[in-house]
């Protein structure tokens, strides 16, 4: 059978094949520092096991007292998982000095497992630890003893907590706060002070009341006789103004007889003489006081005050009883008052909420960013990717770790036939809502060491790839890439233009791929995100650098 094929058929993404010079290259490194692995021992408590239980696994690296000496951190000991990393316990032997540290490793999956070989740095020399193999053995159950059951179904469990509920909290705290103080200060029926209940009491008891209130004044002890006759003759305009002519209070004495004569001649009032004789009598004696500075006794005084009280009597008895139409124009004139009331206590209700709003938008937009403030408030898919719960996981095998916004979901990639028996592959990807972020991961291994499949071909199969999904415009770059933990790799990236869900209209967008690769096996990673979005841009540079695969020696050793 020929396997020798352009791998951009069925691979998004690839990694040059080493040259043989480059290998060979390699082999003589490893011979060459053979003589120092006296240096590096490696020791374990037990090489079987049962799923779940732990094995002590122990690195002892023997220096001089000025080495510096890198331990392996991390999940460096796939496929088994290192539950914990004891701290390093130093020993000091003859003129040296003996360093340990102990790791405990677990697997929950029976099988025969080759622990790889760890790096050891020392004084920026490499070491490498010989593989080791661990069985993982399944625990025997006596189904004599033990009942068998049926496996239990899956259930939804609540979510970790968050803390949107403190915030939920504020808002609500903050919302009924603001309430309360418009209901308090605007909307609350207030207990009537003592003027607003006396302007509700009808002309003729404010009048009465008026006169009782300056009865009890100290004007006449003080000898204030002219404030004392503003007030009389306030009281008895007052009435007049609301009873009988409605320009009283600023007329003067000679203008309100005139008025009040006129009135009784047209029949409108039947005022007696003697009223209106008593009227311009003590309205004129008030104007001497006033202007003239007269002073009259007080015998005068406190008979004006009888009269002014029996002339309002008076009045009141010739008043005519209101018809039903004053009263249903007075009644209506009430229920006017009433609406405007309540207007200006939604208009100002509505204001004040407004100000609240916008000086809090304000607020917040000068502390955070006026964009950030809108996005919250209206919602925006990226910033609720990027604020959402990220996952942290292992995708394929050799692993790919890395951390997204959304777990990755798992799906059959199509193989084509004659290329069944020489691959494996498996895929894990992620699409948002309206296609702008786009994660996929895949994993290629070779399932026989004569195949001939080469990845050399695969970044240009990516780039084709776009193209058949619709890209258009698409800018290439490429350079180095090394994860953080110091896997050697390859970036392909550049921008480029592409359709969202549901439009035909292309945005612009970039795109970046990543490509590590062993032996027989290829890493992919391919991330495309719409440009001129910052939470996108924090959304790429998050999952970029948590990438993670194993070392090329490391997953070369594994798969011997």
């Amino acid at each position: 059978m020929n396997t020798n094929y352009r791998f951009e058929n069925i691979i998004p993404f690839g990694f040059p094949y080493r040259s043989s010079i480059i290998r060979l290259c390699a082999f003589f490194f490893f011979l060459c520092s053979f003589y120092s692995f006296s240096q590096v021992k490696t020791e374990v408590d037990t090489t079987k096991i049962r799923i779940g239980e732990q094995i002590n696994y122990k690195i002892k690296v023997e220096v001089d007292s000025s080495a510096l000496v890198v331990f392996p951190e991390g999940q460096t000991f796939t496929p088994l998982e290192a539950v914990e990393a004891l701290d390093i316990d130093t020993t000091k032997k003859d003129t040296k000095f003996l360093l340990s540290r102990v790791y405990k490793l677990t697997q929950f999956d029976s099988g025969s497992y080759t622990i790889p070989r760890q790096k050891i740095i020392i004084d920026e020399k490499l070491f490498f630890t010989d593989s080791l193999r661990i069985d993982v053995n399944t625990i025997e159950v006596d189904t004599t003893k033990q009942k068998l059951y049926d496996i239990k179904p899956i259930i939804e469990v609540e979510k970790s907590g968050s803390n949107w509920w403190k915030w939920l909290l504020g808002t609500l705290v903050a919302i009924a706060l603001v309430a309360f103080l418009l209901w308090w200060f605007i909307w609350r029926q207030k207990p009537l002070t003592e003027e607003e209940e006396i302007a509700l009491l009808p002309p003729y008891d404010r009048a009465k009341l008026a006169l009782q209130k300056l009865d009890e004044s100290q004007y006449l002890i003080r000898s204030e006789v002219k404030e004392y006759y503003s007030e009389l003759t306030l009281v008895i305009r007052k009435y007049l103004d609301e009873k009988v002519y409605d320009r009283s209070l600023e007329s003067t004495t000679d203008e309100l007889i005139s008025r009040l004569q006129l009135l009784k001649e047209g029949n409108q009032f039947d005022f007696s003489k003697e009223t209106l004789n008593n009227l311009e009598t003590i309205l004129k004696r008030a104007d001497l006081v006033k202007f003239a500075k007269s002073a009259p006794d007080t015998a005068l005084i406190e008979m004006d005050r009888s009269t002014i009280e029996k002339e309002i009597e008076s009045l009141k008895a010739c008043l005519p009883e209101p018809t039903e139409e004053e009263k249903l124009l007075d009644q209506q004139y009430k229920e006017a008052q009433e609406r405007k009331k309540k207007r200006r206590k939604i208009i100002l209700t509505v204001a004040i909420s407004l100000f609240l709003l916008i000086a809090t938008f304000i607020g917040f937009g000068i502390k955070y960013g006026f964009g950030y403030v809108k996005d919250t408030i209206i919602g925006h898919e990226s910033k609720e990717l990027l604020e959402g719960d990220w996952v942290e996981s292992a995708y394929g095998y050799p692993p790919v770790w890395v951390e997204t916004p959304k777990v990755l979901q798992r799906y059959e990639p199509e193989i084509p036939a004659h290329l069944k028996d020489s691959i494996n592959m498996t895929v894990f990807q992620y699409t948002s809502v309206m296609n702008w972020f786009y994660i996929n991961i895949s994993t290629t291994n070779k399932l026989n060491k004569e195949s001939t499949i080469e990845f050399k071909q695969a970044p240009e199969a990516a780039i084709k790839k776009l193209e058949e999904s619709g890209a258009k415009d698409i800018v290439v770059k490429g350079e180095q890439f090394i994860t953080p933990n110091g896997a050697d790799g390859s970036k392909t990236y550049g921008t480029m233009k592409f359709s969202i869900l549901g439009s035909d209209e292309l945005i612009d967008g970039e795109y970046a791929i990543f490509h590590f690769i062993a032996e027989e096996v290829m890493q992919q990673i391919i991330i495309k995100w719409k440009s001129d979005d910052d939470y996108a841009d924090e959304i790429v540079e998050r999952v970029i650098n948590s990438i993670e695969v194993l070392p090329d020696e490391i997953q070369e050793e594994d798969e011997k």
